[in-house]
């Protein structure tokens, strides 16, 4: 008589311990925040004055054009490992916001995206034990220390140079989009160092741990697909630590297009898992560099008018 396998191995739950520990913590985690920001939306207030909050959000263009950009970028970013955060900062920079506001915003609708990407990858076999493992740590301490030096310098001299790293970024992917890399065996070599230095210029600029870490292992012959599922479930944690910082040195984001950025991004991050494995990599590339390259000559224009 054969016995069946609980629910949550037959669901295609990760076999290794540590990714299911990994997968179950990110769950937990998703559910107390989303818990948290729940609860801080009514306390102290009388229930029909937070619900006329929602109204007014709901009724705003923001938090609708918000989530527009986050359903398209949560879709490449979990196709290609990228483009998420990097398309969200150059878009809140082009409002105006601060690039402490812009990454603070950025880093807390990732919190949900990335954690539901990173399940979704794990479920589907697309995670890499000892890569997700390297990247873990390293990633978190950078996207501290990047949050350090992003709320201690005037976000009107910082503006232009985190606008000029965006557009590099996005002459970086177009780049990518064209060349040939060549698939080797083994495991990547500096992992723990792109990790270190991808969380860091992530929490600087409010995106740029796909492009780092992404680009440069599957650059450097890695395989494309569990390079990219591995790379999205550690920015989850990245993320977390991120968010963490900006929280503790009192950095708020812009609520409404926060949130249009979350559910946005939840939409769209179940989907993009399966579309890591069908979609044409080529294009993406291509189209998210020519938009973020865009909006970064754009922000950079403004900043420096």
């Amino acid at each position: 008589m054969e016995i069946p396998k609980p629910n949550f191995i037959a669901a295609g739950a990760p076999a290794h311990p540590i990714l299911r520990v990994a997968t179950w913590f990110t769950a937990l985690t998703i559910t107390v925040v989303l818990i948290y920001l729940i609860a801080r939306l009514f306390a102290g207030s009388e229930p029909q004055v937070a619900f006329h909050t929602i109204g007014e959000t709901l009724k705003g263009s923001a938090f609708w054009i918000a989530l527009a950009i986050g359903m398209a970028a949560q879709a490449v970013d979990g196709a290609l490992g990228m483009g998420y955060g990097v398309t969200a900062s150059s878009f809140l920079l082009g409002t105006g916001a601060s690039p402490a506001v812009a990454s603070a915003s950025t880093h807390i609708a990732k919190l949900f995206t990335t954690g539901v990407s990173g399940i979704a990858h794990a479920k589907y076999g697309n995670v890499d034990r000892k890569l997700f493992v390297r990247l873990l740590v390293p990633g978190m301490a950078g996207g501290m220390l990047g949050v350090m030096l992003v709320t201690q310098i005037d976000g009107r001299v910082l503006k232009p140079f985190v606008a000029a790293y965006l557009l590099l970024i996005g002459l970086y992917i177009l780049a990518k989009a064209y060349r040939q890399v060549r698939l080797r065996n083994g495991e990547p070599r500096h992992a723990a160092k792109l990790g270190l230095f991808g969380g860091f210029v992530d929490a600087i600029g409010g995106g740029g741990w796909g492009p780092v870490v992404t680009s440069s292992l599957v650059g450097g012959g890695s395989d494309p697909r569990m390079t990219i599922g591995s790379v999205n479930f550690a920015e989850f944690f990245m993320t977390l630590a991120t968010a963490a910082s900006f929280t503790f040195l009192a950095v708020e984001g812009t609520w409404p297009v926060v949130a249009g950025l979350v559910i946005g991004g939840l939409i769209a991050a179940p989907f993009a898992a399966r579309l890591c494995r069908k979609i044409s990599a080529r294009r993406l590339f291509v189209a998210v560099g020519l938009l973020i390259t865009c909006l970064s000559v754009w922000n950079l224009y403004k900043a420096l008018s």
